[in-house]
């Protein structure tokens, strides 16, 4: 499978299935068809509408879309999405609020590179603006960088996040969600061992793989199952010539989408279906709660092949960090070596990705820390997305994260009033 032939063919179906949903949809739109009273036209339209719009947003960067925050004064105040360290395969972003004094509480939030952008995390930036400075690791688009750009994988990942906690400062609060919960865990110690004055102030740790075997779940299955020289020949494609990274072994979005539907296809069908008949009734609308969810999930990225693999191989298979046999960069990485850095697990009870087990196993590599560092949550009824950004997050995880943070700082400190003036 590691041909280009076989990327391009896959786009080439998904911009044919764009092309026949905008089609559809203006074929029946067509005004000589005003007077008809056949229901189908209508229908038709409809489907051509939500047909265009999915393909379309498969290779759509979504927007951050949070524009603005209103102050404890009342007044609204802008965000800047700010770029503050800028590198190949992804960057370090401020949301910086215009008109605020810095808050007591820096927060890097670690996003995951599992198919979907950092945006996946817009809702978890929102709700954190008001009480916290927030920085966001943004990754990239593997299909958008050039082969000259070099590897990357989960030795390099972990790399990124160290050299981000530095430019930070030691002041700063991590909170990671799901996929790079191990390797966020990994850079820690990386620091705590090469630069400990480098540190991070705490570590949240959100539904995480650390130990895969500590409860089953189907991700964990598959990962057994299947051997790595059947991965890389059923996953892995060289990016077609319409990109710049032309040549570069990925795991393709869209085979990740494949995925990602699959494991739900009844309940998306359905999804889709009722879209389809609400857009025919003129109910539904651009924002609406359909839309909104599948303009964000639908959207997907590439990955690296070398991380992807690196990432089943090391993570899954080998349980490298679950087993403290972690090595980065020729150096290996020891859990032990944490003695500073406040901890706090979190997992939801419903989670069918990362279940219960496997996120707070990471306590118990932390041998050097002591307990009153450390911290956990299981979150009842939650499932994976509430997590960090349902209704579990927004109600009593947040608050939770909130305080655990104010006690690794050393005192509940209050929100710095916003400044006046430009």
């Amino acid at each position: 499978m590691k041909y280009m032939y076989t990327y391009d063919l896959m786009e080439s179906a998904r911009n044919t299935n764009e092309w026949l949903g905008a089609s559809a949809r203006a074929f029946a739109s067509y005004p000589a068809f005003a007077m008809s009273v056949n229901p189908m036209l209508p229908l038709m339209a409809a489907w051509g509408e939500v047909t265009e719009r999915t393909f379309r947003r498969m290779i759509a960067k979504p927007d951050w879309g949070i524009r603005s925050i209103v102050g404890p004064d009342g007044t609204d105040h802008l965000v800047d999405v700010n770029p503050i360290v800028q590198k190949p395969f992804g960057d370090l972003v401020q949301f910086f609020v215009r008109r605020r004094a810095p808050m007591a509480r820096k927060v890097l939030l670690v996003a995951p590179m599992s198919g979907h952008y950092a945006t996946l995390l817009r809702s978890t930036v929102a709700s954190l603006l008001p009480d916290a400075d927030v920085y966001v690791t943004d990754w990239h688009n593997a299909r958008d960088i050039p082969v000259s750009a070099g590897k990357f994988d989960i030795e390099d990942y972990t790399l990124y996040l160290a050299e981000f906690i530095k430019v930070l400062g030691p002041d700063t609060h991590v909170i990671a969600v799901c996929q790079p919960v191990p390797l966020t865990l990994a850079a820690t110690a990386f620091l705590a061992a090469e630069h400990p004055e480098a540190q991070p102030k705490s570590l949240v740790l959100i539904g995480g793989p650390v130990d895969p075997d500590a409860a089953a779940t189907e991700v964990t299955d598959f990962g057994r199952r299947v051997t790595m020289g059947q991965l890389e020949h059923l996953a892995i494609q060289r990016v077609g010539f319409k990109y710049k990274g032309a040549g570069r072994l990925v795991y393709p979005g869209l085979l990740q989408l494949q995925s990602f539907m699959a494991m739900n296809a009844e309940r998306h069908s359905r999804a889709f279906a009722e879209q389809i008949f609400r857009v025919a009734r003129g109910e539904a609308s651009d924002h609406d709660a359909h839309n909104r969810f599948y303009d964000e999930y639908l959207a997907v990225m590439d990955m690296t092949a070398e991380f992807y693999l690196s990432t089943v191989e090391r993570i899954f298979k080998n349980r490298e960090i679950a087993r403290n046999d972690f090595v980065v960069a020729g150096r290996k990485v020891y859990f032990d070596a944490i003695t500073n850095v406040s901890v706090m697990t979190v997992e939801g009870a419903n989670d069918d990705i990362s279940a219960p087990g496997q996120c707070v196993a990471a306590l118990g590599l932390l041998t050097g820390l002591s307990q009153d560092k450390k911290a956990h949550h299981v979150e009842p009824g939650a499932g994976h997305y509430g997590i960090f950004a349902g209704k579990s997050w927004r109600l009593n995880i947040r608050p939770l994260v909130l305080n655990f943070i104010d006690r690794a700082a050393g005192k509940p400190k209050p929100r710095i009033a916003l400044a006046s003036g430009q």
